[in-house]
């Protein structure tokens, strides 16, 4: 989480998705059309990868329901209900909902009520 939307931050956003995902490297990366997104850096980090970029088409509010979702989630489940001080704070708060209980805990209905870590482990073993 960042104060300001560079695309320095995406390029280390998509690193460490790579990392954390640890089987292989995204054939197709969703973005939107966002200057960071279309930035030379970010496109030489997804080639240097092998990965394509698929971008929004303008004024289509469809092509990120996913990332939407998730977003309306994260604000209903957490933010609306906590008062931060500092970004610090917001930030720490944000990424131990995210990778320990939304990752490792939460019952997805679109992953048959499974957790995203329990799902990929089956995705190792299949």
């Amino acid at each position: 989480m960042s104060s300001r939307m560079t695309a320095d931050i995406v390029v280390d956003a998509f690193r460490m998705a790579l990392f954390r995902q640890k089987r292989q490297v995204p054939g197709i990366v969703h973005s939107d059309r966002g200057s960071q997104y279309a930035s030379e850096i970010f496109r030489a980090e997804l080639k240097k990868h092998g990965s394509k970029q698929s971008m929004s088409r303008k004024g289509n509010c469809w092509d990120n329901a996913v990332a939407e979702s998730f977003f309306g989630t994260l604000k209903n489940e957490l933010v609306h209900h906590e008062k931060y001080k500092t970004r610090e704070q917001a930030r720490l708060s944000i990424f131990d909902y995210i990778e320990l209980f939304y990752n490792r805990r939460r019952l997805h209905s679109h992953l048959n009520y499974i957790s995203p870590d329990d799902f990929e482990r089956s995705m190792e073993t299949a």
